[in-house]
């Protein structure tokens, strides 16, 4: 049974950092690109990070780079996103996502609010 759960996630002030976890069960990690998706109250969802399988490439959007490292512990089978100088546009629910085509596996999603 596939799994991805994600954890980490909270209000944090304008300013403030937070470490976003996602534990993998169910499927051989170390053949899966891994990614990190945010979706904001009314708006798409948006890649945010991603990162391959033995973690030599990594892709961040625009609106994150030099703020959000992605990285991950093939040992462990846990991605991560550390998300530091954080801005209240950063407020979203945050999803894991594994992909190796066709297979495409999500995680329930994390909270992160970012206010003063």
């Amino acid at each position: 049974q596939v799994q991805l759960v994600e954890s980490g996630g909270g209000l944090v002030e304008p300013g403030g950092s937070l470490r976003l976890s996602c534990a993998a069960s169910g499927f051989i990690f170390t053949r899966y690109f891994m990614n990190w998706y945010r979706q904001a109250p009314g708006k798409e969802r948006e890649l945010v990070a991603s990162i391959s399988h033995l973690a030599l490439h990594k892709l961040y959007a625009d609106s994150v780079k030099g703020r959000f490292t992605i990285s991950r512990d093939n040992v462990k089978n846990t991605v991560y996103l550390q998300m530091n100088s954080l801005k209240p546009e950063d407020t979203a629910v945050y999803y894991c996502n594994a992909q190796n085509t066709p297979d495409d596996y999500w995680g329930q999603g994390t909270h992160v609010t970012v206010s003063s």
